[in-house]
């Protein structure tokens, strides 16, 4: 080899070494973008799974508190049930005409059990519903029986057979009425 030749090679080899290093030097670019932009959609998708998760925790915690404040606000309707017929009794007791002076007696302390149960009812917020002379309701009343009675629209409660009973804006028991035809 001669000298010419030795130095055309030394040429071509610094010609070519820098344009190998210009594609490597674009290919570690475009791998470095490519690197950049998957991990920001996977930063973008965290993102998102955590908004969700988030949500879903706050909807749980906003369910969980109804659900704990309908339980202490409904969480007499069990025993109110319970006392309901008693309180029926009572007032079929109460209604019983006499003229003896020893029964009149047990008839007065009755009556003061009978509201006494009442005031218990009302403070645990049970309420009677008034049905008697009022328009029939279907949300709050149960229709048993009906009659023509002149004089009265059609509709018209004439009779309350059995109370009903609302426990705060929930029905406990509906009133058992006769309604006019």
């Amino acid at each position: 080899m001669s000298k010419e030749d030795v130095k055309e090679e030394k040429v071509e080899k610094e010609v070519t070494e820098p344009e190998t290093e210009k594609i490597d030097e674009e290919k570690a670019v475009d791998e470095r973008d490519a690197l950049i932009e998957s991990l920001q959609s996977e930063v973008a998708k965290l993102k998102n799974d955590f908004a969700r998760a988030y949500a879903d925790t706050e909807n749980m915690k906003k369910r969980l508190t109804k659900e704990a404040d309908n339980a202490k606000k409904y969480r007499f309707k069990d025993s109110a049930l319970e006392l309901l017929p008693i309180v029926d009794n009572m007032a079929m007791a109460l209604n019983v005409q006499t003229e003896d002076e020893a029964l009149l007696n047990y008839v007065k302390g009755f009556e003061m059990i009978y509201k006494q149960f009442l005031s218990v009812l009302d403070k645990e917020g049970v309420k009677e519903i008034e049905a008697d002379g009022k328009p029939f309701d279907h949300n709050t009343m149960q229709a048993l029986m009906q009659e023509k009675q002149d004089g009265v629209e059609s509709g018209i409660v004439l009779e309350v057979l059995q109370k009903g009973y609302m426990l705060k804006d929930r029905i406990l028991r509906p009133a058992l009425v006769k309604v006019s035809e």
